[in-house]
């Protein structure tokens, strides 16, 4: 624990470490000798699969299970059922909406059937929503949940704020909404999460089970993972075993696993094989409620006439499903979407399955032993039987992308869906950390400034602290795997959009009068005023910030500040209403190199109003400095950047040669293609799936040529061509450090006219990199790929989150992003990059509509070539220039202006710390927590 009385010497590996990550996929499988031998990589696996999809008979995707009836003899099938309720917060409704119709019915009903049978149990994974409801209820039903959590009848899994997407996320939101549900728990309830529970999430990261680790969690279950890889383990009798990091060469990371079997959590899907056979044992399904079994055969009041058929056509299903597994304990879950709204339900589940468990339970000869049970409860009987058996579980190493469900449908087109929001989601990240940072060191000087710790007067402390929760929760909620995913309906994502942009204002706030107070050199000058802020910031759109500072004739301060724990050097642009203007730094009163350029109303019309303004500066870390000002001068050559206007015929897009050091040279060239879907009465793309049509991407082509404007100038240099569905710049800054060794790439989309089209960035190079290339997961790893032809087109695409790499024995070409898209690299050396999807039609996997909500969208890249080789990018992880520059394109400078007044106070700047960090050291957070006396007020630790 830290406190606000100055920084640690050193944080917790967990907000620090950067592993060394390793390119190791390694799956420990057992023999017909039952000995455990290194098999392959998982990559290996999928080289060994057929994934032909051969109809397996009752489970479609599996195979026949036979068994010989004595298995369990000696150690009896021990059976643990597990009731639970999946609730999305946000997808066909809002987060809201589903509170008020469905999730806090289910929780009243909770209290009380609970109650009826001390035999029952359920288990809750949304803290969002549990919280919520806990605010609603009064002492009487917290004094019982505090009794059903202290007896074992409810259990809170995982513990997060959501059950996040794993492919989209950052690790820092993913660990954020950890962190904000398990401090949550332990406040209110005293309790912490010693399992998780992934039903849901498209595909599964091992960034995931790495956070449950470190957050204290041993045992943790997953679902969705493409069919041909569960029928493989489950022949393998490999569906529970230890995750380990790719880095870690010990058991340090070790986490239990266990992969369910079948298509889907849902009760038909969940007993055994056979759907057909589970759904009958549904009882939310009898005739007469409101849903019904597909397969035309319903479920059975349970009685005593019926009980000893139905309990044997039950038990049939679960040892077969036993037999899948090393032990003979066995997990089966009840439950399914928002399931329990309705007292009755409660009633018709239990009861009926009580009853067959009192028939399993009083026949010993069936050698079953079941009972109603919690995630917990299972994994600790399956350790000690485990333990008793001498039996140990095989050790696997990988990621679970990409997921198909059946046939060729591929769960990647969300790794792009809506990339707007996704885009809005990582500037929300940027600007939550930045004003934790700024917010904690404020306080923290504020007690430091006063002898007996209090906070300075005028400063809104609680309101402050308050809008920074809502934005860590907002922020939280949004990593929902039906949000940054990008697959709710429409009115919905508008609910996700409206607090994430809600929280960019109040977050700004929030930093400019965080950044008023340090800056003053006489603290007694300090006001707030919310009305009229001493320091600005204004947004021109919701995803890119640009600050238009009137100049009149008098100078304008600019506050830069540098939310990194890196010296950098940055470009800083603000916009300016005179081409007349020039920067001094503020400290020497030197004047700084600047490059004005136009501001383009049209795309070969300049603005004659306004000007753009961008100067390079050295910053120190965690500095909050009065950086520049801007002065009004009749400069009779004002440092005007020279462009050229032009039309090309050409629709690809040629950086010509990169030279490395090294003197070897790559070719290097951008272009750009269409993918249509898939014709006829076949299924087609939508928000989930990505299902190309036939004829796979065509060249992007228009009637029209390409309006192209170069521009050469101190700063930077750039070539920028308008095209009707995009505009494409690259840029080269002519500046020291590693800002000045990439080329940075923008993209500024619209496809709001076109019908089941996606939008696709295609970056071409000699590197000679064969069917393997590099994605990040989470922004926190590397993960090798491999480009299988017997793949279909869509199953070679992969979630992207910051990070992709291609690599021969001599160069390494980075592509570096501000947000997560579907990347692939279907031919050597080169990287697909799925921009936007406007697509018609569902896709058929519940949502119900296609994605037409198309905006005016932005997407940030920096490409970076390295030499192979002694210093230079010679392992399968980022290199350390790759790192920093990501760093730096995650988290801009902040960028604020102070009052043209003439009685401007005097400032000076602020810098918390003297020399950056280690260049391998990443400052996670700076997070103040709660007051432990006073709700919703900031406390002294951080």
């Amino acid at each position: 624990m830290l406190t606000s009385e100055g920084l640690p010497h050193r944080l917790p590996d967990i907000l620090l470490g950067l592993p060394v990550f390793e390119n190791c996929l390694l799956l420990l499988v057992r023999t017909k000798l039952n000995k455990r031998i290194l098999m392959r990589t998982l990559l290996d696996v999928y080289d060994l699969l057929p994934f032909d999809n051969p109809d397996g008979g009752p489970w479609k995707q599996g195979f026949e299970i036979t068994y010989k009836g004595d298995e369990w003899s000696e150690q009896p099938l021990e059976l643990f059922l597990i009731p639970h309720s999946h609730n999305d917060p946000g997808w066909i409704k809002t987060f809201d909406a589903y509170y008020h119709d469905q999730t806090r019915h289910i929780l009243d009903n909770m209290v009380v059937k609970l109650s009826e049978d001390s035999r029952r149990k359920l288990i809750w994974a949304e803290i969002s929503y549990f919280s919520k409801w806990w605010n609603d209820i009064d002492d009487q039903k917290r004094a019982a949940v505090k009794r059903y959590l202290q007896a074992g009848q409810l259990e809170l899994v995982t513990g997060g704020w959501v059950m996040p997407d794993e492919a989209n996320s950052h690790y820092f939101a993913m660990l954020d909404q950890l962190m904000e549900g398990h401090q949550w728990l332990q406040k209110h309830l005293g309790v912490k999460p010693r399992s998780g529970w992934a039903i849901d999430p498209f595909g599964h990261s091992p960034s995931m089970a790495y956070l449950l680790k470190g957050a204290g969690l041993h045992n943790m279950l997953i679902q969705r993972v493409h069919y041909s890889i569960k029928k493989h383990f489950a022949q393998q009798q490999t569906l529970e075993f230890l995750w380990r990091q790719s880095w870690d060469s010990s058991s340090r990371s070790d986490i239990t696993c266990h992969m369910m079997p079948f298509y889907s959590y849902d009760v038909p899907h969940t007993c055994g094989p056979n759907p057909a056979v589970c759904c009958q044992f549904d009882f939310q399904r009898l005739p007469g409620r409101r849903t019904f079994c597909p397969w035309k055969i319903p479920p059975k009041p349970i009685t005593d006439q019926n009980v000893q058929e139905r309990a044997l056509l039950l038990l049939d299903q679960y040892r077969q499903k036993s037999r899948l597994f090393r032990s003979s304990v066995l997990l089966v879950p009840l439950g399914d979407d928002f399931r329990y709204v309705e007292s009755s339900e409660w009633d018709v589940q239990f009861n009926n399955y009580q009853k067959l468990f009192d028939y399993f339970n009083q026949h010993p000869e069936l050698h079953i032993k079941a009972r109603f049970g919690t995630l917990s409860d299972y994994f600790q009987a399956l350790h000690q039987r485990l333990s008793t058996t001498r039996t140990t579980l095989p050790k696997l190493r990988g990621d679970f992308f990409s997921y198909a469900d059946r046939d060729d449908h591929y769960w990647t087109g969300y790794f792009t869906s809506r990339p707007f929001y996704k885009r809005l989601d990582r500037k929300l990240e940027a600007t939550l950390r930045a004003t934790e940072i700024l917010f904690s060191l404020t306080l923290a000087e504020m007690r430091r400034s006063h002898s007996d710790g209090r906070l300075a007067e005028n400063f809104p402390a609680r309101e402050y602290f308050q809008w920074l929760t809502t934005g860590r929760r907002n922020l939280a909620l949004f990593q929902h795997h039906d949000a940054v995913a990008g697959t709710e309906r429409e009115h919905v994502v508008v609910d996700y959009g409206t607090r994430l942009f809600q929280s960019i204002l109040n977050l700004h706030q929030v930093l400019q009068s965080s950044a008023h107070w340090l800056l003053l050199l006489d603290k007694s000058q300090y006001h707030h005023d919310q009305s009229k802020p001493f320091l600005q910031m204004r947004l021109t759109s919701i995803t890119e910030q640009s600050l238009l500072l009137i100049i009149g004739f008098c100078f304008r301060s600019l506050i830069i500040f540098n939310p990194t724990e890196q010296l950098r050097t940055s470009v800083i642009s603000v916009v300016v209403d005179s081409p007349d203007a020039r920067v001094v730094d503020a400290e020497t009163g030197r004047q700084m190199a600047a490059q004005i350029s136009a501001v383009w109303a049209e795309p070969n019309q300049p603005s004659t109003d306004t000007f753009q303004v961008r100067t390079s500066s050295l910053i120190r870390l965690l500095i909050t400095a009065v950086c520049f000002n801007f002065l009004f001068s009749h400069s009779s050559c004002p440092s005007w950047l020279n462009f050229l206007l032009c039309h090309s015929s050409s629709f690809i897009l040629k950086f010509q040669k990169l030279r490395l050091q090294s003197g070897l040279v790559r070719k290097i060239q951008v272009q750009f293609l269409w993918y249509g879907t898939r014709t006829g009465s076949r299924d087609k793309s939508g928000a989930y799936l990505f299902l190309p049509a036939d004829e796979g991407a065509q060249l992007y082509t228009s009637s029209e040529p390409p309006l192209v404007r170069v521009s050469r100038g101190p700063i930077f240099s750039d070539i920028t061509s308008h095209f009707p569905h995009f505009t494409h710049t690259v840029r080269l800054f002519h500046l020291d450090g590693h800002a000045g060794k990439s080329l940075e790439i923008s993209n500024l989309v619209d496809i709001r006219s076109q019908v089941n089209r996606e939008l696709v960035m295609k970056i071409v190079s000699d590197v000679a990199s064969g069917n393997r290339f590099y994605s990040d997961l989470n922004g926190f790893q590397m993960q090798q790929r491999r480009t299988l032809a017997k793949l279909p087109l869509q199953a070679n695409f992969y979630p992207m989150t910051s990070a992709a790499f291609l690599q021969d024995s001599m160069s390494r070409l980075s592509l570096l992003s501000a947000q997560s898209q579907g990347v692939a690299s279907l031919k050597p050396g080169e990287l697909e990059l799925v921009l936007d999807r406007r697509l018609q039609q569902d896709d058929n996997r519940g949502l119900g509509q296609g994605v037409t909500d198309n905006k005016l969208t932005a997407s940030l890249y920096h490409l970076l070539l390295e030499d192979r080789g002694v210093g230079g990018a010679s392992v399968d992880h980022l290199s350390l220039l790759a790192h920093l520059a990501s760093l730096s394109l995650c988290h801009p400078p902040m960028t604020m202006v102070a009052p043209s007044n003439s009685q401007l106070p005097k400032l000076r700047p602020f810098q918390p710390l003297q020399s950056s960090l280690p260049c391998d050291i990443h400052l996670l957070n700076l997070k103040t927590l709660e007051d432990t006396q006073v709700r919703d007020a900031p406390g002294v630790q951080v």
